[in-house]
């Protein structure tokens, strides 16, 4: 988005714990109206990433590198508790993959939604407060606002919670909503009602979005680019539809193959037995050195030991010694 202005810009983010690495040099530059996918198998380190975006880190790990983000004057790394709350569901949000833990099981729905109003000054006075906060259930497509905001979080199925986190995490609207795998435990037909959802509020605000999720359609879908992360790392990027279509990173290729995607090497109109990438994501602490992946991958050599540098090309990016090539390299 050619002169969009930035919404959030992440440099060299490093998250530290445990004497390990768990991610390392992300970048990452969000615009208004922006979406944006991170994508890769579970313990890549996806949400890590996300958690040092807002401060809430568990403890003993630690964030080095540069978060800034539109209309704060401060580096978000290191600040302080009582700065980043100030900051956290004003400036940036979060909607969070269980709801259950998100919310408070023993505050009724409606008072949830107003408080968030109330922390951040947006609406004063209780009575208001509640009236936007049925105002908003309404605006998430919630049926019975009204009873809704009277029901606690166990009187609601899985889907009604997710959109009372989700109406919370717009309460303010905030210029940069990051959502971690807020699809996963929802049925079809929900999941496609809170994609449709979670893209037109963005759009109505023109806020920024980092989408969360190991689902490659839904990345398809709700998203025009994407970072590929494995091993903490960020191993491609690029326009969304272009990666999936004609990944670089084997790591990438497998996602693809392994998804309900049509893989590079199909032809139009034939279907592949989808496969598996060999092995499992190592721990942590249990990392080889140099390339991350190299453990699993079929292409590596010996020069995958050492770390390989980004390369970018117009708007792709990978960080490969052997990238894929595809026909139209040739």
């Amino acid at each position: 988005m050619t002169g969009a202005e930035t919404m959030l810009r992440v440099e060299g983010l490093d998250v530290l714990g445990a004497g390990a690495t768990l991610v390392r040099g992300m970048e990452l530059a969000l615009t208004a109206g922006e979406r944006v996918a991170l994508i890769g198998e579970s313990g890549c380190g996806k949400s890590l990433s996300a958690l040092a975006l807002l401060g809430l880190l568990p403890e003993g790990l630690t964030a080095s590198g540069s978060i800034r983000l539109v209309g704060v004057e401060h580096d978000l790394v290191g600040a302080g508790e009582r700065q980043m709350s100030a900051i956290r569901g004003r400036r940036i949000a979060m909607v969070f993959q269980e709801p259950m833990t998100a919310l408070n099981p023993t505050m009724r729905i409606g008072r949830q939604v107003a408080e968030a109003f109330r922390i951040h000054g947006r609406v004063r006075g209780r009575r208001a407060a509640q009236a936007a906060a049925i105002e908003l259930l309404e605006r998430v497509r919630l049926p019975e606002p009204g009873r809704i905001a009277g029901a606690y979080p166990h009187e609601l199925s899985g889907g009604q919670r997710q959109r009372v986190v989700l109406a919370i995490a717009l309460s303010n609207r905030p210029a940069v909503l990051v959502c971690d795998e807020p699809t996963t435990a929802l049925d079809v037909t929900v999941q496609a009602q809170m994609l449709g959802l979670i893209t037109d509020s963005v759009t109505e605000t023109n806020a920024a979005l980092l989408f969360i999720t190991h689902d490659l359609a839904v990345a398809a879908t709700a998203c025009r680019r994407v970072l590929v992360m494995y091993g903490g790392r960020v191993v491609e990027a690029g326009p969304v539809r272009v990666v999936l279509s004609r990944p670089r990173h084997p790591y990438t290729l497998g996602l693809v193959a392994a998804s309900d995607l049509e893989p590079l090497a199909s032809r139009p109109g034939r279907r592949t037995r989808l496969t598996t990438i060999a092995g499992t994501v190592p721990a942590f602490g249990d990392r080889a050195t140099g390339c991350a992946f190299r453990t699993r991958c079929p292409s590596a050599s010996s020069v995958c030991e050492t770390d390989p540098a980004w390369s970018q090309t117009g708007d792709r990016g990978v960080a490969c010694w052997h990238p894929v090539r595809a026909a139209s390299d040739d």
